[in-house]
């Protein structure tokens, strides 16, 4: 009786545990989820899942928020081809991830007439407690050890990266089960060339279908399959060195170009759509990269602290200094004490004759991934790091290498294990209740200081390049719509290479418009118009709220 009842519990202790993890990602994922406010990618995400467009927001005249604000009301006669039409048109993503949105949101009854950010959140929050479950699968299928497996989904559920991608209304956390997905084939190829044993069937055919999916949700999975790649000429090179012949020639290597064949034609597909996209440079100025001064040391910050923050994150965003200095003390001080104890597990792992391979292959891709984001920043201009997010084709490696060296301090301390997750569950708590990690774009501050200071007729002035600009006067819209404030317009001053344009719409514009009037100049990045000059300066200087700098004149 007791050698049955043990089996049973040995039976359902993993999967028991599994749950429990998996309810820990999904609760603290769900927590606060509409609390911040959307952000201009949210806003791109909403209106082109709803299978709406920007277009037919009027530029260059003043328009009331309800216009400004039309595209987030549900569409019922949007279909699925409007959803890729306009994702593939006016943006710079491939569709699978905002077809899928579109379906999901359809599910949820509306708030008001727009669109509910839960209905636009949930999607990536759930995903993102699944990637949980999957990186149980990835830890046991590379190392062959549910140990390895548990601590890498116990490190998933709270990692604060993860759950600051899964808290927004994009496709990351889609990206992310590709990812995951990808680099389980990966492993179990790996494996089969090690044994000197053919890929089955199935492998390729999976391989193949994951990678074209990861593509068409994100185009910069591709970077995942670049770092695979060359994780595969390493090992092709390391076994050619052993064998004293070339063994990337042999039968068995064959059925890896296969993949590479079936992965290649896939992302073909959207080169087309990709290349269009060079259209829409002014969507990606951000991450154009000028190497000047120390300006050429801005990458490695970034990239580091996107690494630490995969593990740890404490409130070092918070308005009171005193609590920043304390949790930067404090991350510094358990990133002296954890890393040794990280590194020694890595070890550990490699010099075990079953682990060597897995860990050698994940932090091949970890090295590889980061590699080609240095090349892309340095030689060719584009600085990804600028974008943490980014760092989502090779997260779930860090995740898994994460738990396999949890894994091999274990039986020894415990308690170091225990307490580096703890740190992993505080540092989610951190990214809920936005002490990190927070909104690249705070209109939710912005909107105060408008509703204090203006008691007449308001006109929001910005220049207007893209979606960009009309995704940050949509935040400001938001906020203000349910307010009492007086009657309030916006004005997208459009802009292609010559300020003076969006100068000429603003003087026009003013002309046209009823006194008492407060203009505000948001994000306005042009000459000022003379008949602005005529109205009386509340602000002497460019004042500052995350994402948003504003002056306001008051004309009488």
């Amino acid at each position: 009786m007791y050698n049955l009842h043990s089996k049973i519990s040995t039976r359902w202790l993993h999967p028991l545990l599994l749950l429990g993890w998996f309810l820990i990602g999904l609760g603290l994922r769900f927590t606060n989820l509409t609390a911040k406010p959307p952000w201009i990618d949210e806003f791109a995400t909403i209106v082109f899942s709803l299978g709406n467009s920007f277009l037919p927001v009027p530029i260059d005249q003043a328009i009331a928020p309800e216009i400004l604000l039309q595209p987030l009301q549900p569409n019922p006669s949007a279909t699925i081809g409007d959803v890729i039409h306009n994702i593939t048109t006016q943006d710079n993503h491939p569709p699978l991830y905002f077809v899928l949105a579109h379906q999901w949101m359809n599910l949820f009854p509306n708030q008001g007439k727009y669109v509910s950010l839960f209905a636009a959140r949930s999607f990536p929050a759930l995903l993102g407690a699944v990637s949980v479950l999957l990186a149980y699968v990835l830890g046991k299928v590379a190392f062959r050890s549910r140990l390895v497996g548990q601590l890498a989904a116990a490190m998933m559920a709270v990692s604060p990266y993860g759950i600051f991608l899964a808290q927004e209304a994009r496709h990351y956390t889609l990206a992310v089960i590709w990812v995951i997905a990808s680099l389980s084939c990966l492993a179990i190829a790996t494996s089969h060339l090690q044994n000197r044993t053919l890929l089955p069937l199935w492998l390729i055919i999976c391989w193949v279908g994951i990678n074209a999916l990861g593509i068409a949700t994100h185009y910069f999975f591709s970077l995942t399959l670049c770092a695979e790649a060359l994780v595969l000429i390493f090992l092709a090179w390391q076994q050619s060195q052993q064998a004293k012949t070339l063994v990337f020639l042999s039968s068995l290597w064959w059925r890896i170009y296969v993949v590479a064949f079936g992965t290649v034609v896939s992302g073909l597909v959207w080169l087309p759509s990709f290349l269009d996209n060079r259209d829409r440079s002014s969507l990606t100025e951000w991450i154009q990269f000028e190497g000047i001064g120390l300006n050429l040391l801005n990458p490695i910050f970034q990239a580091f602290a996107a690494w630490v923050t995969m593990i740890m994150l404490l409130p070092v965003e918070s308005a009171q200094l005193a609590l920043v200095i304390v949790s930067g003390l404090v991350m510094l001080i358990f990133a002296i004490w954890a890393t040794p104890i990280l590194v020694r597990g890595w070890k550990f792992q490699l010099q075990q004759p079953q682990n060597r391979l897995a860990t050698q292959v994940l932090t091949g891709v970890v090295l590889g991934a980061i590699a080609l984001f240095f090349i892309l920043t340095y030689i060719f201009g584009i600085d990804i790091t600028r974008g943490a997010r980014y760092n989502f084709v090779y997260f779930p490696a860090v995740i898994t290498l994460v738990g396999a060296s949890l894994a091999a301090s274990w039986y020894s301390s415990q308690k170091a294990v225990a307490l580096i997750w703890l740190m992993g569950f505080l540092s989610a708590i951190t990214v809920i209740f936005n002490l990190g990690y927070q909104k690249y774009y705070r209109p939710d501050l912005l909107a105060p200081i408008i509703q204090e200071n203006s008691q007449v007729p308001v006109l929001i002035a910005t220049t207007h390049k893209s979606l960009v600009q009309t995704g940050e006067m949509m935040g400001i819209a938001r906020e203000l719509k349910s307010s009492a404030q007086t009657t309030t317009q916006f004005l997208l001053a459009h802009q292609e290479k010559d300020p003076n344009t969006s100068t000429v719409v603003l003087e026009n514009t003013l002309k046209q418009l009823p006194r008492p009037l407060d203009l505000w100049l948001v994000n306005f990045h042009a000459p000022i118009a003379a008949e602005a000059k005529k109205c009386l300066v509340q602000t002497k200087s460019l004042a500052f709220v995350d994402g948003y700098e504003y002056k306001l004149y008051q004309c009488r």
